[in-house]
């Protein structure tokens, strides 16, 4: 079965597996979703990831983060969906709870946090919004 929404069905295996309080989710693999985690690597809000072997497919298993007992993410959400893209300028990009949050861009210049996406001069692709 085809996925319309790759990234959106990423961060919902992330979301429920927080939720369930398991120690890593797999999801199946793609380009977009490695420089997604990298992003959210960076910024603290998983442990890591990595690339195994899923029934045959390639795939990334997810190594949730956790302080205190709570989810270090504790709300993730997709802005630009399939059947509404939402995009913006480097001036105007979004700030999540007041920059305690990041917002995840797709660039020309690859998949950058909004800090990131600002200190480069680059807007692009809202994909994402995490705290």
């Amino acid at each position: 079965m085809a996925l319309t929404d790759p990234l959106g069905d990423l961060l919902t295996r992330i979301r429920n597996g927080q939720r369930a309080r398991k120690d890593s989710v797999v999801s199946p693999a793609s380009k977009l979703r490695a420089r997604v985690l990298d992003v959210l690597q960076r910024e603290g809000y998983i442990r890591g990831y990595s690339a195994e072997d899923v029934a045959g497919h390639d795939g990334l298993r997810i190594e949730l983060k956790y302080f205190e007992g709570q989810p270090a993410i504790q709300h993730v959400a997709r802005v630009s969906k399939p059947g509404r893209r939402v995009y913006s300028g480097s001036k105007e990009l979004p700030r999540v709870r007041n920059g305690l949050g990041i917002t995840i861009v797709s660039t020309p210049k690859g998949v950058l946090s909004d800090a990131e996406a600002r200190e480069q001069n680059v807007g692009g692709e809202v994909l994402a919004e995490v705290f």
